[in-house]
């Protein structure tokens, strides 16, 4: 009796159980229906933590990167009132999830999806943000007769008369800069670092002038700095009005000694190697400084423009053409950001869409690779046409971003494969850099075409298709033709190489125009990849209690 009483009781456990579990399996299913787009939108950013070994900081170094942190704070507030005006729009949000996308954007325009509004009530995004008067003409702004009004640091604003004026960023935004300055002299006292020292009373000058020039050749004197913090109103991807105004951002970075040293010999080949890119000769004559450095650090805190929409994982400064003829440029590599994105998404992108042959051939390694020598690639090239329209810059107009990003990107693959003919790289193949390129390729393509890098992904991308550097497998795969694709490399990096040496902008805006665009197939390939739950890009936890757990 006891033993049939037991029976009955396990049956009705396990049916209980079976009952709860599939409850359970219900109640899962009904969830992930009544998910709002809102929070799957949120959900397509992977979080990951910024941490690093801060062992071998001295107390003094603590202290400086939480000044860092304060400041890069600033920078957020100011980049917030220059892309949107006033972040207090997340205050009148309800909806949790509308509020975090609207985080994440800096506005409630989707910034990896063409700048779409979708916050109701707001219409499309101005394309001068708030650098410019929203009723600003082109035509009043060309006849505004102040030279300054082309300077990266100032903006326009209207006088008591309704007439335009320039107000420089250290007026405009003042309150802001005067605690900035006020937190770097913390940092200056406690620096224990020459260079790092040095840097930080030149770059609180330029905060109070809005001259960065000698802040950024003091910077490219910091060699030894356990430390590194980048820091202020640097890119101009966010007006996309005129591609003229310079957005406030900061990177808080901590040097990883020994990857940094593993880069260093390829500094003194940067001449050379500027001598054989692809195409023409005469649009090779820049010479590179020769004061360039390659360094590897993890990066523990983002701000600004480069923490909007997809997060930067790696550093080219400084900009200014003057800084690079003179003594080159600084090349960052986010070894920590760059792990998280290959690991949440490079990899199972290819994993999708590679034909199991050639997913041997993705690896980080050539990530890493792909990602310095774009950054490289920066610093090549050309910068003063061939042809008196001046520099590349004025010449190529609102087509100057696109096409730079697009020179990177080839250039730097171009570089890594004739660094590995020339047994300089060794940890990879041919092979592995194209194929994690081409992977890369449809990562960065997902980003859309609301901005420069998204554009240049594009261009390359129908490039490849044109030249038959892949074709699809019967199954939706791609397989490489790897001759085909390095005559694909070659063709490309010639081509921008003579738009730009010849500051052809009427070219390069109908190219832009006609090979920009997403095809149906690559489209098809883009919806397999996003309905497979790919994340689309990373969000970072952060801070000083996240680094100092």
């Amino acid at each position: 009796m006891k033993k049939t009483m037991i029976i009955i009781a396990t049956c009705v456990l396990s049916l209980s159980v079976v009952l709860s579990a599939c409850k359970s399996k219900k109640t899962e299913e009904k969830t992930e229906e009544v998910k709002s787009e809102m929070q799957l939108k949120v959900e397509e950013f992977a979080p990951v933590d910024l941490t690093a070994d801060l062992s071998d900081l001295t107390e003094n170094e603590k202290q400086i990167v939480q000044i860092f942190i304060e400041i890069a704070d600033i920078m957020d507030d100011l980049f917030w009132k220059q892309t949107f005006g006033d972040k207090t729009i997340l205050d009148t949000i309800q909806d949790q999830w509308v509020r975090d996308f609207v985080a994440i954007n800096y506005g409630p325009w989707e910034r990896l999806n063409s700048n779409k509004s979708f916050v109701p009530g707001y219409g499309e995004k101005p394309l001068g943000c708030q650098y410019y008067p929203e009723d600003m003409t082109l035509e009043e702004f060309d006849a505004l007769a102040d030279p300054d009004k082309n300077s990266l640091y100032t903006v326009l604003r209207r006088d008591e008369n309704g007439a335009l004026k320039v107000v420089w960023y250290k007026d405009e935004y003042k309150e802001e800069l005067t605690k900035v300055c006020e937190l770097l002299d913390k940092a200056i006292a406690l620096a224990e670092d020459e260079g790092l020292k040095n840097y930080l009373i030149e770059r609180k000058k330029a905060f109070e002038t809005d001259d960065y020039f000698n802040s950024d050749m003091v910077w490219m004197d910091m060699k030894n700095s356990k430390l590194d913090f980048v820091v202020g109103p640097i890119e101009n991807y966010d007006d996309m009005l005129r591609e003229g105004k310079a957005t406030y951002e900061a990177f808080v970075l901590i040097k990883d000694d020994q990857k940094s040293n593993d880069l260093a010999k390829f500094v003194s080949m940067l001449p050379e190697l500027q001598k054989q890119l692809p195409g023409d000769d005469k649009y090779k004559t820049f010479v590179p400084g020769t004061s360039s450095d390659m360094n590897v650090y993890n990066v523990v805190y983002y701000a600004g423009d480069c923490n909007s929409g997809s997060k930067t994982i790696a550093i080219n400064l400084p900009n200014d053409d003057r800084v690079q003829a003179q003594k080159g440029a600084r090349r960052l590599q986010l070894a920590n950001a760059q792990h998280a994105k290959f690991d949440k998404i490079m990899m199972p992108i290819g994993e999708l869409i590679m034909e199991p042959a050639q997913q041997q051939y993705l690896k980080f390694d050539a990530f890493f690779w792909n990602v310095t020598f774009h950054e490289v690639a920066h610093g090549l090239g050309i910068k003063q046409t061939i042809n008196g329209k001046g520099s590349v810059d004025e010449a190529m107009k609102t087509e100057k971003s696109t096409w730079e990003e697009a020179k990177a990107d080839i250039l730097g693959l171009f570089l890594v494969n004739t660094l590995i003919d020339k047994g300089e790289i060794t940890n990879i193949t041919a092979e592995d850099a194209i194929t994690t390129y081409i992977v890369g390729l449809l990562r960065s393509v997902r980003f859309g075409a609301g901005e420069a890098h998204g554009k240049a992904n594009m261009m390359c991308y129908n490039f490849f298709v044109n030249e038959g550097a892949f074709t699809r497998n019967a199954d939706g795969t791609y397989h490489i033709d790897f001759e085909k694709a390095k005559s694909a490399i070659y063709n490309w990096g010639a081509l921008i190489l003579k738009t730009q040496g010849e500051g052809d902008f009427e070219f390069a805006k109908q190219y832009t125009a006609e090979n920009a665009s997403v095809s149906a197939d690559l489209q098809n390939d883009l919806d397999r990849i996003n309905n497979s739950g790919i994340p689309r890009d990373i969000i970072y936890n952060q801070g000083w209690d996240v680094l100092n757990r």
